[in-house]
Order: C-alpha cells, then sequence, then structure tokens
C-alpha cells in the first residue's frame, strides 16, 4: 500500500448545509458522475474516515455529516432513531435534486441505508452496505465479541491485540464518554479494525490522526432490528464485507445476502471493517462495477 491511497484528490470536498425542520444539516460534495450519498459509522464519527478520492474520479460523491455529528446540528430531544436518520438523508438528496441516487453506507451508516430502502423504497438506485449488519441489538454485540476472541487468536503473540479486546470492553461499558476518552480508546482498538494492521504503510498515521468523533450526551438508548423485513427491500442492494470484520461480519452479510432479493455480496480476502483504507482499489471497483450494473 501507498500513500497515494490516502492522500486527497486535487479537488477539496465543498461544504454545504440545508436547515431541515429547523435541524442544521452539512454535507460535503465532491467528484463527479453518478450521485451516492455516503453515511459514515458510529453513530459519532465524522465523515472524513470515509474520504473515497478513489471513488470521487468516478462518481460526485456527497458525503454525510450526520445530526449529531461534526458541524450538524444535534436534535433537541436526543431521539436518533434510524428512521430520522434516513429522512435526513432523504431530504440531502431532495434538496440536490438527485434522482435515484445511490446510498452507501458504512457499519451505522449501513443500517441508516437499510432504513433509507425500507422508508423510501422507490427513490435509490442502488443500496451499497458496507461492513453493516441488520440489527443493532444484544445480537450484533455477543457476534462482535466472538470475533474480537477470534482476533486474539490469530495475532496471540502480539500485545496490541489483547489491548484492542480491552479498548472494546472498555467502550461497551461506558468508560469512556466524552471526545477525548472515546479517540483515546479508539487508536488502541484500531488494530482490530483491520485484516492486517501491521502491513499498512504510509499514509495509514495521518489518516488515523485526522480521525473524529462526536458525543451528544442527551441521546437516548436505541435498539433497532430488521431482519423481519429485509425481503420487503426491492432495491438493488451491493453488500460488502471483509473476511475478519470482528464489527459487522461475515454472519450478518451472507444474512442480508440470502434475505434481500436483488443483493449481491462480495466477500474482500483478509479484508477488515475498514477496506476502502486496507485495499481501496479493489474496494472502488466492486463499487463501480455495481453501480455500472445497477445504471443499465
Amino acid at each position: 500500500m501507498t500513500s497515494s491511497n490516502f492522500q486527497a484528490s486535487i479537488d477539496t470536498p465543498v461544504m454545504h448545509e440545508l436547515v431541515i425542520n429547523g435541524i442544521r444539516q452539512v454535507y460535503h460534495i465532491a467528484g463527479e458522475g453518478p450521485i451516492c450519498l455516503v453515511h459514515a459509522g458510529g453513530p459519532g464519527f465524522h465523515w472524513g474516515y470515509m474520504r473515497m478520492p478513489l471513488l470521487e474520479k468516478s462518481m460526485t460523491v456527497i458525503y454525510l455529516e450526520a445530526v449529531g455529528t461534526g458541524n450538524s446540528d444535534n436534535l433537541p430531544d436526543g431521539d436518533y432513531t434510524m428512521p430520522k436518520y434516513a429522512y435526513f438523508a432523504h431530504k440531502v438528496a431532495e434538496h440536490i435534486g438527485a434522482q435515484q441516487p445511490f446510498f452507501l453506507g458504512h457499519s451505522h451508516g449501513g443500517f441508516v441505508g437499510l432504513q433509507y430502502a425500507l422508508d423510501f423504497p422507490d427513490e435509490l438506485g442502488g443500496l451499497i452496505l458496507y461492513s453493516s449488519a441488520p440489527c443493532m441489538n444484544q445480537d450484533l454485540g455477543m457476534e462482535q465479541v466472538q470475533q474480537l476472541e477470534n482476533f486474539i487468536q490469530r495475532w496471540a503473540d502480539l500485545p496490541e491485540a489483547q489491548d484492542a479486546k480491552q479498548a472494546w470492553m472498555d467502550m461497551i461499558t461506558g468508560k469512556a464518554q466524552d471526545r477525548e476518552a472515546i479517540l483515546k480508546v479508539l487508536g488502541r482498538l484500531m488494530p482490530a479494525f483491520f485484516g492486517n494492521y501491521w502491513k499498512l504503510t504510509e499514509g495509514i498515521d495521518e489518516w488515523q490522526a485526522s480521525m473524529d468523533f462526536s458525543v451528544d450526551p442527551n441521546r437516548k438508548p436505541y435498539m433497532w432490528d430488521v431482519r423481519a423485513t429485509l425481503e420487503t427491500i426491492q432495491t438493488r442492494t451491493l453488500i460488502l464485507v471483509g473476511e475478519y470484520d470482528f464489527n459487522c461480519g461475515p454472519r450478518w452479510a451472507k444474512e442480508m445476502d440470502e434475505k434481500i432479493p436483488a443483493s449481491q455480496l462480495v466477500m474482500f480476502e483478509q479484508g477488515g471493517h475498514l477496506n476502502h483504507v486496507e485495499m481501496p482499489q479493489e474496494f472502488v471497483k466492486a463499487v463501480i462495477d455495481f453501480v455500472s450494473q445497477a445504471s443499465k
């Protein structure tokens, strides 16, 4: 991997905003070609870690700053439900006049994408579920712990692997609650997000240092599960997953592929949760191939 995989394109994404029901919604536009809304994960991760200069060469990429994140406003009631995230994304698409846009959601952003396809069934030209899952509940949490154990077994001789598991426990047990503490925990957890963190070379430090996170202390707890309704999604869907993704791994990708009628699954061998960083050429090729097929 070379540093060029992490470098920004010549054109810097241009920031825009609109007000939706009194809430400021910010988004950034870069590239040219078919429109693709990109929703980052978390909830709380800033959009920048999802920057994909290679994709911008073929698509107009709309990087969303989800409500409660970055420059967008917090929701006054702290009620961040998946339908609300989908609604705000849909309003951005409406505002820019996008006809049949694509939606690429990473991790929690994929949850939003599924909800978007359910709530606005005729609006998307294609749905791209990237390292995602059809639920956000105890089932997902139990699978994450199991896959972390597998990660530790693969890298048993590295102390960073053991610390990554402890970092995850610190995260889910609430020991890290403010932005600074969460970013420190994420730094310790970072090896688990990749198929082979220790093979990443030039540019990864800069990329990792740019990662940011927002915390709304008023955010209400929220559980979500759409496994029973996946069969009703008629939108063409691409499911992308890394073989070693501990966070939203192959179990969920295979279930979504089995249940969503017009879906296809691409698994990145030895990939993790962040394949657009770890293997950007292969990642973008999979997206562009899907977009080309869906646009015919």
